[in-house]
């Protein structure tokens, strides 16, 4: 489905993405994880064609990507990380406009419309500004827009930034149903939470490039399931057990505070990158 091979962007000389090499297969959900600058950004906008790269390849569909390929955009939605909406515009009408730009039929718009905010649960919303609605709602508007033509593959940019843990939630089960209607889904995040519930695999990404990709299953396999972290008062050290029984037993030798964990995906990021993550 998705398919880069050697896929570089430089500003001023400068990699924001160095070399990177993705396999997508159709129906997958690819996490790209990272912190703000890994280049997660650069890399959604080139696959989906809004920013050329420098140079290395791109397949979309077994297609070769370039700009200006109609029929290759119009398989693809976007979802940016900051609001791109018309403030002026009711919900209704922002997706009318949408499907009038993606040259739909009147009669699949109104359709698709109804069977989209119903879905979403801004039915009770559909006449409203949109420079009324709550943040969670713009996002999940958004969404709606962005699938709102029936594309093959939905980019998703931090789509969840900002957002309380109950939205954040909210806009996951609507993902999660997207999904299971067998669209491939590329998201960016820097949520540790957001990658291991939503993503059948992750490429740890930092420096433009991808350290390490997986199944969030395989991926903790990679380090010791406990962590006991101690801090001495300026700095947190983190030590790695099998069980927690070592675990306990090494807190107890500590005379600092300390914490015992279960592993997570940011344990797995830190070891190959030796930087951290924001994590929720």
């Amino acid at each position: 489905m998705i398919k880069t091979r050697d896929l570089i962007k430089k500003y001023d000389k400068n990699p924001a993405v160095n070399g990177l090499n993705l396999d997508i297969e159709a129906g997958t959900f690819y996490g790209l994880l990272g912190p703000n600058g890994a280049g997660k950004t650069t890399t959604i906008k080139m696959l989906s064609t809004l920013l050329p790269p420098t140079s290395g390849d791109m397949h979309i569909m077994n297609e070769r990507v370039k700009r200006g390929q109609k029929h290759i955009q119009a398989q693809i939605g976007v979802v940016p990380q900051h609001y791109s909406l018309q403030r002026e515009f009711t919900v209704y009408e922002t997706l009318i406009h949408h499907g009038m730009l993606q040259s739909m039929q009147r009669k699949e718009m109104k359709t698709r419309i109804e069977e989209l905010l119903i879905f979403a649960k801004l039915d009770q919303d559909a006449h409203k500004l949109v420079a009324k609605l709550s943040g969670g709602n713009k996002r999940k508007l958004m969404i709606i827009r962005a699938v709102m033509h029936r594309p093959k593959i939905l980019f998703l940019d931090e789509p969840t930034v900002g957002l309380d843990a109950a939205i954040r939630r909210s806009i996951w089960d609507l993902l999660k149903y997207l999904k299971s209607e067998g669209l491939t889904i590329i998201l960016t995040t820097h949520y540790i939470e957001e990658a291991r519930v939503l993503c059948d695999r992750i490429g740890m990404m930092t420096h433009g490039k991808i350290v390490i990709e997986n199944t969030p299953h395989e991926l903790l396999k990679d380090v010791q399931a406990y962590v006991v972290e101690v801090f001495d008062g300026q700095k947190t050290h983190y030590a790695y057990f099998n069980t927690r029984e070592e675990a306990t037993a090494y807190s107890h030798k500590q005379v600092d505070d300390v914490l015992i964990r279960r592993s997570n995906l940011e344990d797995v990021y830190v070891k190959y990158t030796k930087e951290k993550v924001e994590a929720l």
